[in-house]
């Protein structure tokens, strides 16, 4: 436990030192690629700024990430329970998942308004989380152990039932390892539909990292890449750490 924490701590600040002395020794222009004291500086006079931003992404993505979960679970649910419906609309989810989620932002963007980016945001990164979600929701409702089927099925139960005791059980470590992948892709495809929408109504971080571009603020640039870093661990490990706490209990 300790090494899988000191380790990687050990190696940033060597990389951030290493950073440092490069961009001193060669006398690197800041707006080609600032220190990292610098960055930091701008990290700290940027705060409530870059934090209000990040707000505003946190929620597009879990608020993606909810519509993802539901429409995930519903669907895979419904594939196991007709192997004719799973054949006849998977391929439709796979077409959404193999199509580069850059290239359909600007059509969503479009239809829906771009004084509406947050409700087209939340639409790309339900685009971006769903898959993952419905592909392994399936594997798990489909791993359910067949002896314990026929056992519900002896005893009568209903549809109901073997859900929510048989399927929903054995199926949960999978949709919980789904979510750490999906969690990471809702937060792309909200960043993708800030960067499409470059203005509008937009004020998460996606726009904040442009906006700084757009100064030759690079400094906060690296900022706002720092912070998205920051958003992507935290949903990473949350979502690692409810998948030991439930995998524990049962």
């Amino acid at each position: 436990m300790i090494q899988r924490i000191l380790f990687p701590v050990a190696a940033l600040i060597l990389a951030l030192v290493f950073w440092q002395l490069a961009v001193d020794w060669y006398d690197i222009p800041k707006f080609v690629l600032p220190s990292p004291l610098a960055i930091y500086s701008a990290f700290t006079t940027q705060a409530s700024n870059l934090f209000a931003a990040a707000f505003v992404t946190l929620k597009v993505t879990l608020t993606a990430l909810l519509f993802a979960v539901f429409s995930g679970v519903l669907l895979a649910l419904f594939f196991s329970i007709s192997r004719t419906f799973e054949a006849t609309f998977y391929p439709f989810a796979v077409v959404l998942q193999v199509t580069p989620i850059v290239s359909i932002a600007p059509l969503v963007i479009i239809w829906v308004g771009i004084e509406n980016v947050d409700r087209a945001a939340i639409i790309i990164a339900w685009l971006a989380a769903f898959f993952p979600i419905l592909a392994n929701m399936s594997a798990g409702l489909r791993s359910v152990d067949k002896d314990l089927e026929d056992i519900f099925a002896l005893y009568g139960a209903s549809r109901w039932q073997k859900f929510w005791l048989l399927e929903w059980p054995t199926a949960q470590p999978y949709l919980l390892a789904s979510l750490k992948i999906s969690s990471g892709l809702a937060l792309i495809g909200a960043v993708v539909a800030e960067f499409v929408a470059g203005s509008g109504s937009a004020t998460g971080l996606a726009w904040r990292i442009l906006e700084a571009g757009h100064r030759l603020q690079i400094e906060t640039m690296f900022a706002g890449l720092l912070m998205l870093s920051l958003l992507g661990m935290a949903l990473f490990y949350a979502f690692s750490t409810l998948e030991r706490i439930v995998c524990r209990r049962q």
